[in-house]
């Protein structure tokens, strides 16, 4: 535990005595939200990202340590144990290192050398690999193993028994196999190539026909893209190093020079280089390339994924949202202030001029009878048509603003069983409309209804593990609702199975308390739900909010176990609770600094972080952090991609960052690409070290190909 402990503290620079306290409140089942939020005295105020970084690299080592232990139970049981070998296990600081040393101790399938030893020729491997100068020549040697009964009918037999031996032995060479993994790490080439007669039908990887690059170098969206192509059967792929340069390596392991027999061991290192270390070396390394590029595109994902969720929502406004299509027509749906469905419609905008003129009619007047500010567009099939005729809807009407939203995953959300249950009496296209409105509402509680994977921030996500890939997202989504708060008395079962400490079973409870027992009038009135004892409260209560509590604190983020602490810092600050819900408490904060923090801390009986955290709470009861983000733009005209020029400046929102640039939508059907080299006048590794998605940025077009539907954006020296 304690070798854990000091690997952590210096891969993640952290206090040990931090370490170890993470790892004992994971080991008795606290949630990271929980641990980042409440714990904070304990870790050092690290924030759920390095939380969950600590996590994965605790497992890992966990999952070595118990191989470790696995390996060495192996070659115990062989009687095979060394004290060298043991040495050896213990400072193997990789799965990759501990199996090298396995290798030769694996109960292996029946190869060349098993086959060889069964026929009693591993003395004479060993005989001749020790190429000792007094030995006699291996052809000499051979004579003795020549045994008809046994499958050796000659000396060329026995000979080749042994070098298939040797190859092995030299194949499984655990120094011989760091030696080259370092090598190719260093030198070695990935390359790419399309299979003869694919050129047409494989032209998507085009950049990939004829590929070289050292693997060093190579793109994690590079291999990504090698390996799918390869998968469907339009290229070859291949990692490379230069053959010499590895039988070098080899060669120096294993020959003794002046020795007899040497000649036939380095033929037999050849083999062993060309027939077994080689293509293993191969496989080893394109799978430590995809599994980084899997880790990367994941990494990347996730990073994608936390500002989607975390856009500001247009709050308390009835908003029309419209699902666009061409021969289904144009799917609408007018949701209040809280997201209940008011009115649905079928446009047909597409159509004809009639039937463009009677859906601006139908429009119009849903806009007018329920009063709607915002109308939210899909930016899927027919966007682009519907866009148009809102924009003439918006001459006729006005005090109304559109803004494009992502319909990506609306079609699987409307498809599902969740949507059944929650809009029973709307057909599929219909539930698509309501989700869309509600997307520009509060995109959060909506987007928490679909798997993060349907979203779409991200690149090749149907090509990635599909289990790690759940668990990050998960990760992500759970700390976003948890950062934000859920009301308990409104949240849908979705959004409750995300807070710390619940589940599908205790949200679905919760819901069904709810609807059988009227709104929750106090925090721990929630201990009442079936199956959501003492450990899911103390996980969750923290997070859930209950704005019709007697109780203020209820409906803010300090903890129930801290509301004494609370309260005693109000006294010492001069102020009482119902300061707090008359929101005068803009100078708590200032109060507790001049009184002293420490001192403060101490007569509330907390830590510091933790007393600042109340403070923080106390002087904004209810706070939503995504409120203090820049609002999302709303629009109230159209630009076509023919309006644009190249020098133009426009303002445009972020929608996906991915390893090569940035996608832009600046108004226009087409989101605009901004090349990683364009995005900022300073070396970057990715663009996410400087935009991320949801961001409001300014771009100025280069270059506008409307035959391809491409826009080439910059964001560098964009004039004031």
């Amino acid at each position: 535990m304690q070798e854990i402990i000091s690997q952590l503290s210096q891969e993640l620079n952290k206090d040990p005595k931090h370490i170890e306290n993470v790892i004992v409140l994971l080991d008795e089942g606290n949630t990271i939200p929980f641990i980042a939020r409440y714990r904070k005295e304990l870790h050092g105020a690290m924030d759920d990202t390095a939380l969950r970084t600590l996590a994965d690299r605790l497992q890992y080592l966990r999952n070595l340590a118990q191989r470790r232990e696995e390996i060495r139970k192996s070659i115990d049981s062989q009687e095979k144990m060394t004290e060298e070998l043991s040495l050896a296990l213990d400072n193997a600081k990789t799965l990759s290192e501990l199996e090298d040393i396995y290798r030769p101790y694996k109960p292996k399938r029946r190869t060349r050398a098993t086959i060889a030893k069964e026929k009693g020729l591993e003395p004479l491997a060993q005989q001749i690999f020790s190429q000792a100068k007094d030995m006699a020549e291996p052809e000499e040697l051979a004579q003795d193993y020549v045994n008809p009964d046994l499958g050796v009918n000659t000396v060329e037999e026995a000979l080749a028994g042994a070098s298939d031996i040797i190859a092995e032995m030299i194949s499984d060479d655990a120094s011989i196999r760091k030696e080259l993994r370092k090598l190719m790490q260093k030198q070695a080439v990935v390359r790419s190539a399309v299979v003869k007669d694919k050129e047409e039908e494989g032209a998507v990887y085009r950049l990939y026909f004829d590929f070289s690059q050292a693997l060093a170098k190579t793109q994690g969206h590079q291999v990504l893209a090698m390996n799918r192509g390869e998968r469907e059967g339009f290229l070859k792929v291949s990692v490379e190093v230069d053959r010499e340069k590895a039988l070098i390596c080899i060669r120096r392991a294993v020959l003794i020079p002046g020795g007899k027999g040497t000649a036939f061991v380095r033929a037999a290192a050849e083999d062993a280089y060309d027939r077994l270390i080689a293509p293993s070396m191969e496989r080893e390394m394109r799978t430590a390339l995809t599994d980084e590029a899997n880790e990367g595109a994941i990494h990347n994902f996730a990073l994608n994924l936390r500002p989607l969720l975390m856009q500001p929502p247009v709050k308390g406004h009835v908003t029309l949202g419209l699902d666009p299509g061409y021969s289904h027509g144009c799917k609408c749906a007018v949701v209040d202030a809280t997201g209940k469905v008011l009115d649905t419609a079928v446009v047909y905008p597409t159509f004809s001029k009639n039937k463009r003129e009677e859906a601006i009619v139908t429009l119009a007047n849903l806009i007018r009878k329920h009063g709607v500010e915002h109308i939210a567009i899909g930016n899927g099939t027919a966007s682009r048509e519907t866009e148009n005729a809102v924009c003439e809807l918006l001459t006729r009407v006005k005090g109304v603003s559109y803004m494009i939203v992502s319909e990506a995953g609306a079609s699987v959300y409307s498809a599902s069983k969740l949507a059944a249950e929650e809009f029973p009496q709307y057909d599929v296209n219909l539930r698509s409309a309501v989700s869309i409105a509600r997307r520009l509402q509060d995109p959060l509680a909506e987007l928490v209804k679909i798997d993060p994977k349907a979203i779409g921030v991200g690149q090749y996500q149907h090509d990635l593990p599909e289990k790690r890939l759940d668990e990050s997202l998960a990760g992500v989504v759970e700390d976003c609702v948890n950062a934000v708060g859920v009301d308990l008395n409104t949240a849908s079962a979705s959004l409750l199975r995300r807070v710390s400490g619940l589940n599908a079973t205790t949200a679905k409870n919760i819901v069904t308390y709810r609807e059988e027992n009227g709104a929750f009038t106090t925090r721990k009135q929630v201990l009442k739900v079936p199956k959501l004892g003492a450990k899911a409260y103390e996980q969750a209560a923290g997070f859930l909010r209950v704005p019709e509590s007697k109780q203020i604190l209820d409906n803010t983020g300090v903890h129930p176990e801290s509301y004494e602490a609370a309260e005693k810092l109000l006294e010492l600050c001069g102020f009482a609770l119902s300061d707090v819900a008359a929101g005068k408490l803009s100078e708590l904060t200032a109060r507790m600094e001049a009184y002293g923090a420490d001192k403060a801390a101490e007569a509330c009986g907390v830590g510091i972080p933790t007393l600042r955290d109340i403070a923080k709470e106390l002087s904004k009861p209810g706070r939503d952090p995504r409120d203090e983000l820049p609002p999302p733009i709303l629009r109230t005209d159209v630009l076509e991609m023919k309006d644009l020029k190249p020098g133009m400046v426009l303002t445009g929102t972020v929608r996906n960052v991915i390893d090569f640039g940035v996608f832009v939508d600046i108004g226009v059907h087409q989101d605009g690409l901004v090349h990683i080299s364009r995005v900022c006048n300073k070396f970057i590794k990715h663009p996410s070290q400087v935009v991320s998605v949801g961001d409001v940025v300014k771009v100025a077009v280069l270059e506008v190909d409307e035959k391809r539907h491409r826009i080439s954006l910059t964001m560098k020296d964009i004039p004031e």
